[in-house]
């Protein structure tokens, strides 16, 4: 073999060589940047990625990174400032609100004591309808307000999901009666213990009962199973698969649900989540699914 050909042999071996350890400090550099990010998204800091090497190229990736995070920062900043000024004009126009109607209620009451003409009576009907559906609301967007913002307000303990949903339907029975339901109810016969605040678990089922009432056709199935998860499904010729999917979003109403704030099971997805479990609304065959489960810890899948 000639002199040149061995020259070039080794200038070639030289060049893949060298290619092969500049993608392996690439890779090393890429990697670097990767994890960087994913702890600067995982964290609330202001401090941007540093990386050791000395390549231009990937430093310039890195600084256009830091621009794209500082962007995302500032924007995060600017809806959660956005938020917390929103739920604190909620809470302001409740309690605001809260006053008036007090008093209006009051002389209301005076008012239904007295003696009237069929007329009179008729619109003071509708005026204390008309009272009770904003007092409703002033009491759902205060409790909103109050759900959304607290970070740790709950009361943890282990507790029956039986004793809870118990409680819920003997509460519930006198305005299921009235609208000639007769539920169908049934537990497990081994006890469904998890560490929940009982008081948030209440108010879930009491939320999503009061949902079954307005939007039910006559009947209503509640299942609780061992794996946590509760089961509430009513006819419901007026709803449709899309109303269905809007159930949680806030304000969402159904025109037929007279009286609703469209809060309270949006209130029972935000408890729900803050308690680690999961709630979902399924609509098929004319029927509405309401599932809210809480898994035993450890747990990853939840049955809807």
């Amino acid at each position: 073999m000639e002199i040149w050909e061995i020259a070039l042999s080794v200038v070639l071996a030289l060049c893949v060589l060298g290619l092969l350890v500049h993608l392996r400090l690439l890779h090393r550099d890429l990697a670097e940047i990767a994890q960087e990010l994913e702890e600067k998204l995982a964290t609330d800091t202001n401090t941007q990625i540093s990386i050791s090497t000395g390549d231009r190229t990937v430093r310039l990736f890195a600084a256009q990174i830091n621009a794209q995070l500082a962007s995302l920062r500032r924007e995060r900043l600017r809806l959660q400032c956005g938020d917390a000024e929103l739920k604190a004009a909620i809470t302001n126009i409740s309690h605001d609100l809260r006053t008036p109607l007090t008093a209006i209620c009051g002389y209301l009451e005076l008012l239904e004591w007295e003696t009237h003409a069929e007329k009179s009576k008729r619109y003071l009907a509708i005026i204390r309808e008309r009272t009770d559906v904003m007092r409703t609301l002033t009491e759902e967007l205060l409790q909103y307000s109050v759900i959304t913002s607290a970070e740790d307000g709950f009361h943890s303990e282990p507790i029956s999901l039986h004793a809870i949903l118990e409680q819920s339907l003997a509460a519930f029975y006198g305005i299921m009666t009235q609208h000639g339901i007769t539920p169908d109810i049934r537990l497990p016969q081994e006890t469904v213990i998890r560490t929940l605040d009982a008081g948030a678990l209440r108010r879930i089922y009491d939320n999503i009962l009061s949902n079954a009432v307005k939007y039910s056709d006559g009947d209503l199935s509640v299942a609780l199973l061992p794996d946590g998860s509760v089961t509430f499904s009513n006819a419901a010729k007026k709803l449709d698969r899309v109303q269905a999917e809007q159930l949680f979003e806030r304000f969402f109403t159904v025109e037929s649900a007279n009286g609703s704030t469209g809060l309270g099971l949006s209130i029972a997805k935000q408890l729900t989540e803050k308690m680690g479990g999961q709630i979902s609304a399924n609509y098929s065959d004319g029927r509405l699914h309401i599932c809210v489960c809480f898994p035993e810890e450890g747990e990853t899948s939840l049955s809807t």
